[in-house]
């Protein structure tokens, strides 16, 4: 009887101290995911600069269309002139790239191009001809596969000298706490070395499984920047471009700039590089004012301004932008990712006041080589397509249209466009990716605002031997489990968008 007693006591007690255990798992799990969902960003993200108008400005962009035969046709300029600013550089070189590698494609076909050896080749020419002048890349963890493989590009460059920082995204919000909050419990604290033995989504080399795991979390340093000096003072770059071979064929635009719009950029970095290597002896600019010391522009002025905006002080000026648009005024879209709500119903009640906008989207037909299913644009473009507003496709084949890029052209005789590393999604524009894009506010006369609607107009029109875009029908559809499918998504995190 007594062994019976203990037994059944012990028996109660072990499951007392299971389920115990088992709440305390689930109170960290959910706590942590929580946390890490709303916990401070690092100093110096979310910020909206001050509007600049002492330096110059212009549009860059890479066009990909198809010719009167059917095949792919590139006019790409970006690259060309980030590698020109590398070259002339003399004081400071500071990169931040998202994707910097020749994963998930060959560069040796006949409309590949190697922009990472390219991209790499000049920072470390540069490099060894200014021995003394400090060259920085920041750039994200997926090109390593999160610590499990080898990157030949990073490992030429910090042998020749450049300072290579990978972001530490473990200092971000998470965008997927479902996953990310038990990976923190479980799987932060094994980090990673290269070899391995499962398949790379990816590229070819086998990967263990802390970087399958780390790749789940669904965060980056999306960002895509150039910092230089040139004759004509400090100079920055933002675009939607990454100098990633199988990149290479994607359509894309960049905003070039000088003055303290510049220096604005520079500090964006810096507090990239503080969270993320503390260590790193950062280079001090003889800038021509404080940042502080400089006032905002007046909102009248009739110069052209420069503004630098990161993370969610990019949703606050996209969503500004189309506030302010009224009757009788215009609104192009040309986007890769558009899924974020408060987006999409900013740019439905705009149509609703009677603005004119046009939608030009990625189809999400397809990525290096991997079908896709059409999430988030198809759905969306149905819902805005159903309320009215004109949606044209990109023609891609196999390419994306990669640009994220919003032009507001008003009544009186001002415009505005939002350009940069931002898609409009949740992750992108939700302070959980980092992320940099610029707000140049012009007259519609002056030569950036000119550029701007033309870059639109030449891929929403097409011209003989240029087939840019197509209608909604040839990828339309109106299912309503795929709506939806991506409403969750979006919501839950569970997306790579």
């Amino acid at each position: 009887m007594t062994g019976g007693w203990w037994g059944q006591w012990a028996a109660k007690r072990r499951r007392r101290v299971g389920s115990l255990l088992l709440a305390l798992l689930m109170c960290a799990y959910l706590g942590g995911a929580i946390y890490h969902t709303i916990k401070p960003l690092p100093d110096g993200l979310n910020v909206a600069m001050p509007p600049r108008s002492d330096g110059e400005v212009r549009l860059l962009a890479d066009y990909t269309y198809l010719d009167e035969n059917g095949h792919r046709q590139s006019d790409h300029e970006i690259f060309d002139r980030i590698l020109a600013l590398i070259e002339g550089a003399e004081r400071l070189v500071v990169l931040d790239m998202f994707l910097f590698n020749d994963f998930a494609g060959a560069s040796d076909g006949a409309d590949m191009r190697p922009l990472s050896r390219e991209v790499a080749d000049a920072l470390i020419k540069r490099k060894g001809q200014r021995p003394d002048m400090p060259v920085i890349l920041i750039t994200d963890p997926i090109n390593t596969l999160y610590g499990g493989i080898e990157n030949d590009q990073l490992q030429r460059l910090e042998a020749a000298g450049v300072d290579v920082v990978i972001t530490r995204l473990t200092a971000l919000r998470d965008s997927n706490p479902t996953w990310s909050g038990f990976w923190r419990l479980c799987c932060q604290w094994f980090g990673n070395s290269p070899g391995g033995w499962l398949p790379n989504p990816v590229g070819e080399e086998p990967l263990p499984m802390r970087s399958l795991l780390a790749l789940l979390n669904f965060k980056a340093n999306h960002r895509k920047t150039l910092f230089a000096d040139t004759p004509d003072g400090w100079t920055g770059l933002v675009t939607s471009g990454n100098p990633h071979d199988a990149s290479s064929a994607h359509g894309n635009i960049a905003v070039e700039f000088t003055g303290q719009a510049a220096l604005d950029l520079l500090a964006t970095e810096r507090a990239v590089a503080e969270f993320s290597r503390p260590d790193l002896d950062w280079p001090e600019t003889d800038q021509p004012l404080p940042v502080a010391a400089v006032d905002a522009v007046p909102a009248d002025a009739p110069d052209t301004r420069v503004q630098i905006l990161t993370e969610k002080a990019i949703l606050e000026g996209i969503l500004a932008l189309l506030d302010r648009s009224q009757a009788g005024e215009s609104v192009d879209l040309a986007i890769f990712y558009l899924s974020h709500r408060e987006t999409v119903e900013a740019l439905l009640a705009a149509h609703r006041r009677g603005v004119r906008v046009r939608v030009l989207m990625d189809p999400n037909q397809g990525a290096f080589g991997r079908d896709k299913d059409g999430v988030p644009n198809q759905p969306v473009a149905h819902e805005l397509h159903q309320a009215g507003i004109p949606v044209r496709w990109c023609n891609t084949r196999g390419e994306q249209c990669h640009s994220k890029f919003i032009l507001h052209r008003g009544n009186d005789s001002r415009a505005e466009f939002i350009a940069g590393s931002a898609n409009f999604t949740r992750r992108n524009l939700g302070n959980l990716n980092l992320e940099t894009s610029v707000s140049v506010r012009a007259g519609l006369d002056a030569p950036v605002m000119e550029q701007a609607a033309t870059y639109f107009d030449r891929r929403w029109h097409n011209r003989p031997g240029e087939v840019f875009s197509l209608p909604y029908s040839d990828y339309g559809e109106d299912s309503r489990l795929r709506y939806w499918q991506y409403r969750f998504m979006e919501a839950t995190g569970l997306s790579t968008f």
